[in-house]
């Protein structure tokens, strides 16, 4: 897959819906899963396949339910439900282990599938991931609440957020494009009800990383706008996983679209010691 085109979608029947996702199919050592971010699909990891396949690694991504090409209506989007498809998909694969990687909403689920499926968990990566993020004041979980709103009934908020905060450096050639085609689907019938069901999403849920046993690498950009501080929220993840850190200098909360040769870098060192 790359920046242009991308393998024939697969989907995975389970219970509740259907679930889309790609399969370099070829590599060597342990498979890597890359699950995107609320509101977003598995193109988000468009830059950085080529870059883990050209390395030798085989790597599947998943759409999340509601967005992509997976169905729309769930009667839960929540990270919890999402781990539960994540290990349907390992078994449709025939994957006894692999490395999980989620990315903000989806840190979360990574987290849980390992917590309560060790035998089938590597090694998870966490990239600009809520999961132990500071604790929020009553001010600040309104704050959130009101973005929240405003994304369900006026999609193109979403897109101003992409454009003007979270790429506070450089973006991808296909930027424009990228974003644009985030906001139409939002905007897709029906796709209200998967919104309102990210968005309204345990994140940042306490108590899951206190299961995971698992090696660990915390990834976060440096100038990610949706925590005032993201050192101390990676240093949080990182304590309370025993991993590693790495933060990717003047990334936002997309690293592995505007810097995925950073990440690469950091992400490809972590899989050979697992193998």
């Amino acid at each position: 897959m790359n920046g242009t085109t991308t393998p024939d979608t697969q989907y995975l029947d389970v219970p509740g819906g259907r679930i889309a996702f790609d399969d370099t199919l070829k590599g060597d050592g342990t498979p890597v899963v890359l699950l995107p971010g609320m509101l977003d699909s598995r193109r988000s990891y468009r830059h950085l396949v080529p870059l883990l396949a050209a390395a030798g690694h085989r790597v599947i991504t998943m759409d999340l339910r509601g967005f992509g090409e997976s169905s729309i209506a769930w009667n839960d989007y929540a990270p919890g439900a999402i781990a539960a498809d994540v290990l349907a998909l390992l078994d449709h694969l025939g994957i006894e282990r692999a490395v999980l990687a989620g990315s903000s909403y989806t840190g979360a689920t990574v987290v849980k599938v390992a917590g309560d499926a060790p035998e089938r968990v590597a090694g998870i990566v966490l990239i600009d991931a809520f999961i132990e993020n500071l604790p929020q004041n009553a001010l600040m979980r309104g704050v959130v609440h009101a973005m929240g709103t405003v994304v369900i009934h006026w999609p193109a908020f979403w897109g101003f957020y992409h454009r003007k905060l979270a790429y506070p450096g450089a973006k991808p050639a296909d930027f424009d494009a990228y974003v644009a085609g985030l906001v139409d689907a939002l905007r897709t019938p029906g796709r209200r009800t998967a919104t309102r069901g990210h968005v309204r999403g345990d994140s940042s849920p306490v108590g899951w990383t206190a299961a995971v046993r698992c090696p660990a690498l915390v990834l976060m950009g440096t100038k990610d706008p949706d925590f005032p501080k993201p050192e101390v929220v990676a240093d949080r993840q990182t304590a309370a996983l025993g991993a590693r850190k790495v933060m990717i200098d003047g990334s936002g909360h997309y690293p592995m679209a505007d810097n995925p040769q950073a990440v690469a870098g950091a992400l490809l060192p972590f899989l050979a010691e697992i193998a």
